[in-house]
Formats: C-alpha cells, structure tokens, sequence
C-alpha cells in the first residue's frame, strides 16, 4: 500500500528532468535572442540660448538622446538654433538662418499664428512645447508604431573637413533627402539675455544642413564639405551625420538614420 507514493515520486522526477531537458535549449534561444528592432524617429527641437524657456527643452532633449525612453523608438535628435532672439541681448553662437527658415516652413504647415521656442517636432507631423515630457513621450512612441522605409548610411567618415558618405534609400515620388552635420554636445557660458550668467548645454546642435538630390539615394559617393562653416560657440566631442527622407507633399519623415562620425 505504500509502494504507489513512491512510484508516484519517481514518476514525477522523470518527467520534470524530461522537461527541464527539452525546455533547455528554447531558454538559451530566447537568451541569446536579438533586442526587437526600434524604429527611427526624427526629433527636432527648435531652441535659442536667448530664451529663458529653453534650457529645461534642452535637457529633456539630452535625456531622450541618452536614454531612448520612448518605447520601441530610436530617436534621432537635432536641436536646431534659431536666430530671432539674437536681437534681444544674446547672440546664441550657434543660430542659424536656415534653422529660422525651417522652423517658418513648420509654422505654415501646422498653421500657427508664429514661430516659438521652444518647439518641439516629431518625424515632421506633431508639434508641442519642447519641455512638455509627457508629450514627447507621447508623441515619439505614436511615431514608433508606424512603419519606416529603409535608409542606410554608408562609408561615413572625414576628409580633410569633408564627410564623405553614401545612402542607400527607397526614394517615393516627390520625396526630398536632407543631410545633416550636427555637434554631439556644445556648451556656451552666456554673458547678457535672459539666460545671463548661465553655461547652457545642447546635443545634436545642428551645425549644417543640406538637401540632397533625390537621386544620390542609390550607394553613388556623397560629400558635405564643412570646412567653410563657421565655427561658433563650444564643441564638446565628435559629429554626428544624420540623413533623412520627407514625403514631399507632406513633409512627414519617412525614413531616417544617424552614424557616429570619427
């Protein structure tokens, strides 16, 4: 009568070694597994050292860059310098016409009464307050869940004050490529303005962009030359080579990619 407890335990013993044996190898599959692929997402702040409002936009910026909060998403920053505050104490050093010229076409298509800073716009279609945290959360991980197409940067490297590269994109119908040369991190110790004995820190500050022709999307060698641009304000590290695709009636990001430069 005691006999059957025993066989009992014996019998659960076999079986839980059996499953441990086939169960292990699906537990170093599922360990040695590759991270799901995050989709790029353009962020691009337009901000100026002139504005009291800024900083906590820039520092937010920063943290999104360095800790990829937003799930499923591979944010690719830009913080871009506008120059209509310059005129009020301040010459932010790192302003840019074409930034002020970007953001205006921003303007037009959200239809805004005017331009702001700071502003946040995620992959050209949502825009909000650049320091709103919640919002940018929001707003990259919407962005997240909608298909890419594929872009890929290749070669990218210097050349005496040259970056020398390739792409290789699906170019749709009326689409429009850009290029962008932008400083990892910068800093300025700002003298007069609203942010008047302050050290101001960026990421991702813009200092070049170009549209390229749609048809260099193909592999064929590209070049940005940046030996003629003026130097402004404090870099801190290397650059940064950001290339992306606009659907060109829309101007929605469609495809986007960033790579180190040495």
């Amino acid at each position: 009568m005691r006999s059957a407890p025993m066989t009992s335990t014996r019998s659960r013993i076999r079986l839980l070694i059996s499953a441990m044996y086939w169960l292990s190898p699906l537990c170093v599959l599922a360990q040695s597994s590759p991270p799901p692929r995050r989709t790029p997402v353009l962020v691009e702040l337009f901000t100026s050292e002139g504005c009291s409002d800024c900083p906590p936009a820039d520092a937010l910026l920063a943290e999104l860059d360095a800790k990829q909060f937003a799930p499923g998403a591979e944010a690719i920053v830009m913080s871009e310098h506008v120059t209509y505050w310059n005129h009020l104490g301040w010459r932010d050093p790192f302003s840019l016409d074409t930034m002020t010229q970007r953001q205006e076409a921003y303007v037009r298509r959200f239809g805004l009464d005017s331009a702001y800073t700071p502003q946040a716009v995620v992959d050209g279609a949502t825009q909000f307050v650049g320091s709103d945290g919640r919002a940018m959360l929001a707003a990259v991980s919407k962005a997240a869940a909608k298909p890419k197409m594929s872009l890929t940067i290749e070669n990218a490297r210097w050349d005496h004050g040259t970056v020398r590269f390739a792409v290789r994109a699906e170019m749709t119908k009326g689409a429009k490529l850009f290029a962008v040369l932008a400083a990892n991190a910068t800093h300025s110790e700002v003298g007069r303005g609203e942010n008047a004995g302050r050290t101001l820190h960026h990421t991702a500050v813009v200092r070049m962009l170009k549209e390229m022709d749609g048809g260099s999307a193909d592999g064929r060698p590209l070049s940005l030359d940046f030996s003629n641009v003026q130097q402004a304000g404090k870099s801190d590290g290397e650059m940064r080579l950001v290339v992306f695709e606009t659907d060109g009636s829309a101007g929605r990001v469609i495809a986007a990619a960033e790579q180190a430069l040495q």
